[in-house]
């Protein structure tokens, strides 16, 4: 199709399937970015020949410039380099960075017209009124990458009203620990957490299913992604992922998109909307899955998800907050720091404690993001 693309974090579990459907489909991979995994970047610049890798760690920069000194691609280094990127000439920039360090290359995508392959939830958790504004000004399309997004987009293609729409489901496979009391997750190690049913995803987002944090932070991208009231979005446990969410219209008809549980699919529909194309990915046979089952998630074990509900009702800063303080409790649970359980009540101390000013520049958002880290660290110490 000669698309040329950029993706951003492409070593990890995203980056590394994008690159995949960049191959199969043809693409011209312009740039690549990581964090520091340098030897996974270097492999990748040797294979798809792009005009720009970046690092955003400067020392991981520095030794990738002395490994692929053969090559003609230009490395950039540190966070403005992932930037630059970002906002380099392609059809299409494909963000999956970990975390709130996309915000910045999200917004550096935007500035530059690039359409955006949002893979990066946070950047909407944490800037979605900033993004979203920003995006409509430039004329830029955001199109959903994570599977529960995608098929809720894919679900609403030829919706002539957004009126129609009366409610958003969004599925959950309800992690390692579905089923599981309180009192059970109390000494749950990082092996158990990562021991995903059905998902291989990197260790972070990994432990955020766990925790069902994925699915709350989920809700709020979906608030701004689709233009949605919270209260208008629910959840539902699916544990076979083979349905990947669904729409609800005013006739109380349902839409949903269904597919194997594998993320080459949204990914590769994020780059040939509004076409599709074959793909590298198994067919479905439902009769082969036998039977699918829902039920509601159990917001009294996994209240991560209330949390998300409230700080989305908050508004402002405040979900930003609550992204920072699951980043740092995540980290530091499996950095064995701090127990499963203390990951929920860290980020519950944030949002009953910070006090935040009003949104008005991303600033704002890296501020907040800073004091709800330094909170939750002071929480470890107290303790």
């Amino acid at each position: 199709m000669g698309k040329s693309i950029v993706i951003l974090g492409s070593t990890g579990s995203i980056g590394t399937q994008a690159l995949e459907v960049a191959e199969f489909g043809g693409y011209k991979v312009r740039a690549v970015t990581a964090n520091s995994a340098v030897s996974v970047l270097e492999e990748q610049v040797r294979k798809f020949k792009p005009e720009f890798a970046a690092a955003a760690d400067e020392k991981a920069a520095a030794d990738l410039k002395i490994r692929i000194a053969d090559t003609s691609t230009k490395v950039l280094a540190g966070t403005e380099g992932v930037c630059e990127c970002a906002a380099c000439e392609a059809d299409t920039v494909l963000n999956s960075v970990v975390g709130i360090a996309g915000l910045a290359p999200t917004l550096a995508a935007i500035s530059a017209k690039n359409t955006l392959a949002l893979a990066n939830k946070e950047s909407l958790v944490t800037g979605g009124e900033l993004v979203i504004s920003m995006a409509k000004n430039s004329g830029v399309d955001i199109l959903p990458v994570d599977s529960e997004h995608s098929a809720i987009f894919q679900s609403m293609q030829g919706c002539a009203d957004k009126k129609e729409i009366k409610r958003l489901i969004l599925t959950a496979s309800g992690g390692p620990f579905f089923g599981k009391t309180k009192q059970e997750l109390e000494n749950v190690t990082l092996e158990q957490a990562l021991n995903h049913p059905n998902w291989s995803m990197g260790a972070k987002i990994t432990v955020d299913s766990a925790t069902m944090m994925n699915k709350g932070l989920e809700l709020i991208e979906a608030v701004w992604l689709f233009d949605m009231k919270p209260e208008d979005i629910d959840i539902v446990v699916h544990r076979q992922s083979i349905i990947h969410s669904l729409v609800e219209f005013c006739d109380n008809s349902v839409i949903a998109q269904l597919g194997v549980p594998d993320m080459r699919i949204p990914i590769q529909y994020a780059l040939t909307y509004p076409n599709r194309v074959e793909s590298p990915v198994r067919q479905l046979s439902l009769a082969e899955i036998g039977t699918l089952t829902f039920s509601e998630p159990d917001y009294n074990t996994f209240s991560c998800i209330n949390l998300c509900k409230r700080a989305i009702s908050l508004g402002g800063l405040y979900p930003a907050a609550l992204n920072a303080a699951n980043e740092q409790a995540n980290e530091m649970f499996r950095k064995g720091l701090i127990r499963f359980a203390q990951i929920a009540e860290s980020v519950e101390c944030v949002l009953d404690n910070i006090s935040l000013p009003e949104l008005k520049t991303a600033d704002d958002i890296f501020e907040a993001d800073r004091a709800a880290r330094e909170m939750v660290l002071r929480q470890q110490k107290g303790n």
